[in-house]
């Protein structure tokens, strides 16, 4: 990890950049952004930590704990909501088996997570799956590509 960061901390100096930069390239290399990330940076930069989990806080892009391997962004925008997508979560959390307040499932295959609004109003209720848009969305249709990317030994519920 400490490579890695090095790495990271030579070009942060290399172009004169910011917190964000550090931060977008951790989050690129590590997939979120490691406590242990923080602390090292804040220890070469002589910069507080809490200026960089103020800005990592902020904005939506960081994420502070591990994310699995498949991304699905919940739209939860007024549209979507009156569209009926809080029952697609729980359909989707039943069938990742993900309790509540659990975004990521156990073998870190999938993250399941809820934003503001993606956006894309005229198409709700609308998912995203690795950055695949899915609008329109239904259950069946959820249901189906997940089980599509878990493929056939474990799409069976």
């Amino acid at each position: 990890m400490k490579e890695k960061l090095n790495r990271i901390l030579e070009s942060y100096r290399k172009k004169e950049a910011n917190i964000i930069y550090l931060l977008q390239e951790t989050e690129e290399v590590f997939g979120y952004l490691p406590r242990e990330a923080v602390d090292f940076f804040a220890d070469e930069l002589g910069i507080a930590p809490s200026r960089f989990f103020g800005v990592a806080t902020f904005y939506s892009q960081f994420h502070l704990n591990p994310r699995g391997k498949n991304i699905i962004t919940a739209c939860c925008g007024t549209a979507c909501h009156v569209k009926g997508s809080e029952r697609l979560i729980n359909g989707l959390r039943q069938e990742l088996r993900l309790a509540e307040g659990e975004e990521t499932t156990g073998d870190m295959q999938f993250t399941l997570e809820k934003v503001n609004c993606v956006g894309a109003c005229s198409i709700a209720p609308v998912f995203i799956i690795n950055k695949k848009v899915y609008g329109k969305s239904t259950s069946d249709k959820l249901i189906k590509e997940v089980r599509a990317i878990k493929g056939p030994a474990d799409g069976q519920a």
